[in-house]
């Protein structure tokens, strides 16, 4: 934030339930301002039971506190005094120093990965969504994202100004047998770790996560091969990212690639690898003049 001029931060995600939203406004606005208003504040619900029991937080309270939480924090972002008298907090005459530096406020992101309501309470406040579609199937997230912008219209926010971050992990080199090489080793290693946190899901249920006692099974099953195949993952020459990323763009419209490219155990080499070739043969092809896509890293 202080160390650089125009590249944009953004927190992906920060969670209200485990945090007072009080403190993250005070912290994300004192963000926007070392940056210069470069940040955008991203927000998730959390999803993994054993986070939600270190923490002492119900998981059936998750939804209540997470929109409770971002309703706070628009509200000192953008009003003089702020007293407040919710389900789990209650304060009064409380005035947030500094200001944010984006007027209203930073932008919004929602994270979502399978509840459709997510996707449409985000699209009904006109606040822009982080997927993550390696997590859930392509079908289901083209529905969930279609949601999404039918509630974005329905409240009359403008058409088109919607934005879609996906989450994928991404690995390019010079060679398809280099770049299948390369991704194999760490995805797997990625996996084993994302499988093991979400261990705590078996035997659970909670009806603010309909169907999320599947995930250990579904992430426990995937693979290099399998995301490759699925197009969750952006991994090849440049030629063939190209053809990932209209795959994608196709299936849920102008949207922009979030990568992954150090996701545990990649050289430095590598990753720097992956991202000079992004940038100069992946992006020139997406960042036309008149062209919407943009891509983040």
């Amino acid at each position: 934030a202080a160390r650089t001029r125009r590249i944009r931060l953004i927190t992906g995600a920060v969670i209200p339930a485990f945090n007072h939203p009080i403190k993250l406004a005070g912290e994300l606005a004192m963000l926007d301002n070392i940056s210069n208003g470069r940040l955008d504040a991203g927000f998730g619900r959390a999803f993994i039971p054993k986070e939600f029991d270190v923490f002492g937080v119900s998981m059936d309270e998750s939804r209540t506190r997470f929109e409770e939480g971002i309703d706070i924090i628009t509200r000192l972002w953008t009003e003089e005094r702020v007293s407040y008298d919710g389900k789990f907090h209650r304060f009064c005459d409380v005035r947030l120093m500094p200001r944010p530096v984006q007027k209203p406020h930073p932008p919004i992101w929602i994270a979502a990965v399978a509840t459709k309501e997510s996707f449409v309470w985000a699209g009904q406040h006109g606040y822009h969504i982080m997927i993550v579609p390696f997590a859930s199937n392509l079908e289901l997230v083209r529905d969930l994202v279609q949601s999404y912008r039918d509630a974005w219209r329905e409240r009359g926010h403008p058409p088109g100004a919607e934005q879609i971050q996906s989450s994928l992990h991404c690995y390019v080199a010079e060679t398809h047998r280099e770049a299948i090489e390369g991704f194999k080793r760490p995805v797997a290693r990625y996996i084993e770790v994302f499988a093991e946190a979400v261990r705590s899901w078996a035997g659970q249920q909670s009806s603010q996560y309909a169907g999320y006692n599947k995930l250990v099974e579904a992430i426990s099953a995937l693979s290099a091969e399998k995301m490759i195949d699925s197009h969750t993952a952006l991994v090849g020459t440049p030629d063939e990212v190209i053809e990932q990323l209209k795959f994608n763009r196709d299936l849920i419209g102008e949207h922009e690639p979030s990568m992954q490219i150090n996701f545990g155990g990649i050289k430095e080499r590598e990753a720097f690898r992956t991202l000079e070739l992004f940038a100069q043969h992946v992006m020139p092809r997406f960042q036309r003049p008149g062209a919407s896509e943009t891509i983040k890293t």
